[in-house]
């Protein structure tokens, strides 16, 4: 790869974003760490620039120019936001960014959308890309309009459905199982089955750098997960073996846990950790991704 290759990343201050700048800028990337808050990597091949409000039209122009590639991270992902402000950053700034890229003609955009553009928390089939997308919240159908506006903007593109990622820094529902496997009490997810498609932080970095060599990722849509799904109970499991703990999984009937997380308010946690989401990578694998096991 050329040194000089450069790379703009959006929402390098997040979670995911954190990670894909030092990955690309070690693989010798020159990346543009872009954010609303500039995070400073104090790397000779990053470079931070703010982004302003996505909420807001504005120029993407200057950020693109002297750029080979872009990686749109940036995002509303918040459980509480409406309608319209989830368009507005998610699918309308996206699309603006697109139609930029389009304009000057030599750069391939990797969008980083969602397992929810193409489906709810849970599934009780196995997903792949050619199922026909139902999203079932705002987010999910704000970033499936994103995707269809890429595809009609006539830009080299890649997009991304990740599946939940986890890794150091991590938020969301794994960091919560994580607190509380770390609790020293037994845990009544012994007869949780479900099996779920998670993807880890090195894997999904592994599929970015693919989407930007291989000429087979564009103009295409991936799922993106891990080879093996996992139940919540394997993962308490897992993550307790680490600590040099015990599972202390305690078998409690999944009707009764169900029932519980719909008395204390807390049905849509129950259905991204006790019901199956199985997500198949086989497409990527197909062109030459070589995941790791997690």
């Amino acid at each position: 790869m050329n040194s000089k290759t450069s790379v703009l990343v959006t929402g390098s201050s997040g979670f995911i974003g954190r990670h894909t700048v030092r990955y690309l800028a070690a693989l010798g990337y020159k990346v543009i760490a872009a954010s609303r808050i500039a995070p400073d990597f104090k790397n000779p091949n990053i470079a931070a620039v703010q982004l302003p409000d996505l909420s807001v039209p504005f120029d993407w122009q200057p950020l693109l120019e002297g750029c080979d590639s872009v990686i749109h991270l940036a995002g509303l992902a918040h459980r509480h936001a409406n309608e319209e402000e989830y368009d507005l950053v998610n699918c309308r700034a996206t699309a603006a960014l697109a139609r930029a890229a389009a304009c000057v003609g030599t750069i391939h955009l990797v969008f980083v959308s969602s397992i929810a553009a193409q489906s709810g928390p849970s599934s009780d089939y196995t997903l792949r890309e050619d199922d026909a997308p139902k999203p079932i919240d705002a987010y999910g159908r704000s970033k499936l309009a994103a995707e269809n506006a890429i595809r009609a903007a006539g830009v080299s593109f890649t997009i991304l459905r990740p599946v939940v990622i986890y890794g150091e820094g991590q938020k969301g529902d794994v960091a919560t199982v994580h607190r509380i496997a770390r609790l020293p009490i037994p845990l009544p997810f012994g007869e949780v089955t479900a099996r779920r498609s998670m993807l880890s932080i090195e894997n999904f970095n592994s599929v970015v750098a693919l989407s930007l060599t291989n000429s087979r990722a564009r103009g295409e849509t991936f799922i993106v997960s891990n080879p093996t799904p996992v139940s919540v109970a394997e993962l308490i499991a897992c993550y307790r073996a680490s600590l040099g703990r015990s599972p202390w999984l305690v078998r409690i009937s999944e009707r009764w846990l169900e029932l519980s997380f719909e008395i204390i308010g807390q049905r849509s946690v129950w259905e991204r950790i006790g019901r199956p989401l199985i997500a198949n990578s086989s497409k990527l694998q197909s062109i030459g991704w070589n995941p790791s096991e997690q």
